[in-house]
């Protein structure tokens, strides 16, 4: 479920984090679903478990999971947060294009290069 790329740059907590996102945007974790302990988690991907603490008080702060004191944590309902990132990559996504547009980027370069994404991300998909 969770992985960690030892050649990325990116902090562990932070790749952590995001992939945790990732999983409960996507609604793999479900809302109110429980999260794996920061003990068990730390022990499968063999790091301090300081580093999955870091990443759920990440989590929290941002909205995508919460504490019940003594229960451990849980996925939040993301639905309003998840349209808010929708719409916000979408927002991005018309800047991109519309800069891009006046640079000279063609609309059949920018299908190409999003239909390559989209089957690159087949494999993705699943989870």
């Amino acid at each position: 479920m969770i992985t960690i790329d030892y050649q990325s740059k990116l902090p562990f907590y932070e790749q952590i984090a995001e992939r945790f996102r990732t999983l409960i945007l996507r609604g793999i974790l479900p809302a109110d679903s429980q999260m794996p302990s920061v003990r068990s988690l730390a022990v499968d991907l063999s790091i301090n478990p300081n580093t999955i603490q870091k990443a759920y008080s990440l989590l929290e702060q941002q909205g995508y999971i919460y504490s019940v004191k003594g229960r451990g944590n849980y996925a939040a309902d993301v639905t309003a947060l998840a349209e808010k990132e929708r719409q916000s990559v979408l927002k991005e996504a018309e800047r991109l294009i519309a800069y891009g547009r006046g640079i000279g980027i063609t609309h059949r370069e920018y299908i190409e290069i999003i239909d390559r994404l989209y089957r690159e991300g087949d494999s993705d998909d699943r989870v």
